[in-house]
């Protein structure tokens, strides 16, 4: 798997084409990929929240109780794989629609490779500076973007054009599940998931 992450990050096309000939045993095991990856962000949100801290301003450092960091990086762990794979799963529905050549392993595989910067930019979160962070996120999510519009197309076997089209029905797709992800955090912070900051 950790091939697959360094090809995908520094030379996306040969990756995808290798990719696209794993047969549906290798597909199946590489479902394991972001529940693996989305360890790293997690933990490292959980040590920048409750260890480093952040500050607003001049202010003094504000830090996460243990606690708060480890419910709050749990839930985010949660959130990050389901997103993956309700994505891969949108990817295997809607590849009829575009002529793609799809099966569901596929379509986890396409969202599992696409949010690797998401997963690897992650680690940001062990120095939780906001501006820093924000761009570091800017960064991650145009990276995983353009993967996506790549790889389309050598995955599902469809012309670029069509799969320009495909691409951006996810990306709407995946805004949709960005702002469900902000009705739940709304809900969580109601339940019991409320940050709760050290004295």
């Amino acid at each position: 798997m950790l091939q697959h992450t360094v090809g995908i990050l520094t030379s996306p096309g040969a990756t995808w084409r290798k990719l696209a000939e794993m047969d549906d045993h290798g597909r199946s095991i590489m479902l394991l990929y972001p529940l693996i990856w989305a360890i790293a962000p997690a933990a490292a949100w959980y040590f920048g929240t409750a260890y480093v801290g952040w500050s607003v301003g001049d202010g003094e450092k504000v830090r996460l109780t243990m606690s708060s960091a480890s419910v709050i990086s749990f839930l985010f762990y949660g959130a990050m794989v389901g997103s993956v794979y309700f994505v891969g799963y949108f990817v295997h529905w809607m590849a009829d629609t575009y002529g793609g050549e799809s099966t569901l392993n596929k379509g986890m595989l396409v969202a599992s490779m696409t949010a690797t910067p998401m997963f690897v930019l992650g680690l940001a979160g062990f120095y939780p500076e906001l501006w820093i962070d924000l761009l570091i996120g800017v960064a991650a999510l145009s990276w995983s973007v353009y993967l996506l519009y790549v790889g389309i197309p050598i995955i599902m076997n469809i012309p670029k054009e069509r799969g320009f089209l495909f691409a951006s029905a996810l990306v709407a797709v995946s805004l949709v599940i960005f702002i469900c992800l902000l009705v739940v955090t709304t809900i969580a912070w109601e339940y019991g998931a409320t940050p709760q900051f050290v004295d």
